[in-house]
């Protein structure tokens, strides 16, 4: 995988979208969809559900790219080693458990 304005650019032209015709459908200016593509501005995370929808693809497909993105980013700005990856796996995996609500045992 490649950047996520990287994505977000391959998937507009494969619709031969222009950035005009694309900001226009998201509510997001020309400018701001270059500078989206090219890496300069961070894309918005109130716009991932219509993002989803407007390339037709299931909203959480689309969220992970964009916080794998955004976490690989972070990870490299820190000169993290591979090894933060798996680190954040069990981390997530840590807090996905303890959001689980223990059922009532019944004897």
């Amino acid at each position: 995988m490649t950047s996520f304005g990287y994505f977000i650019k391959t998937e507009r032209e494969k619709r031969s979208w222009t950035q005009t015709e694309f900001g226009a459908m998201i509510g997001i200016n020309s400018s701001a969809i270059s500078r989206i593509e090219n890496g300069t501005q961070n894309f918005s995370i109130s716009k991932l559900a219509t993002l989803a929808q407007l390339f037709k693809m299931k909203e959480q497909v689309v969220r992970d790219l964009f916080f794998g993105d955004k976490f690989a980013k972070e990870a490299y700005k820190y000169n993290c080693s591979e090894t933060v990856f798996s680190v954040a796996e069990d981390a997530a995996k840590y807090f996905r458990n303890t959001k689980v609500q223990q059922g009532k045992l019944e004897l």
